[in-house]
């Protein structure tokens, strides 16, 4: 595969071309190799941006994710640390899930109460 401009990649992930390069500046994509000045993005750095938006769509806060990444970044010797840390955020995740199911389960047990009353008033 080709690699992609910023134009393409923002297109194809997404994220604007500024959250790229904001990405980039913070330290959650390591330097994105260049061509006549020009950002190209490769299979490898389009894969780990998908992950980078999934961690994000699922709640982890930016701070959380540049520790990951520096995590990466540092190799094979961190694979406690990085699986550690995903492992909290699962947790966290499968919490928020419990209360969301907890909340959606008291709205839905009013909505049989509102049904019933109504179905009795004709």
């Amino acid at each position: 595969m080709k690699p992609h401009s910023i134009s393409a990649t923002a297109a194809l992930t997404g994220l604007s071309a500024h959250t790229l390069r904001y990405y980039e500046r913070i330290g959650l994509i390591d330097p994105v190799a260049q061509a006549g000045g020009a950002r190209r993005y490769s299979a490898a750095d389009l894969a780990w941006i998908g992950f980078l938006q999934r961690l994000r769509a699922t709640g982890m806060p930016i701070r959380e994710m540049q520790r990951y990444a520096g995590l990466r970044r540092a190799g094979d010797s961190t694979l406690e640390e990085r699986s550690a840390l995903l492992a909290d955020h699962l947790a966290r995740m499968r919490e928020a899930r419990a209360s969301l199911d907890r909340n959606i389960d008291a709205l839905e047990e009013k909505l049989n109460v509102y049904a019933h009353q109504l179905a009795r008033r004709g």
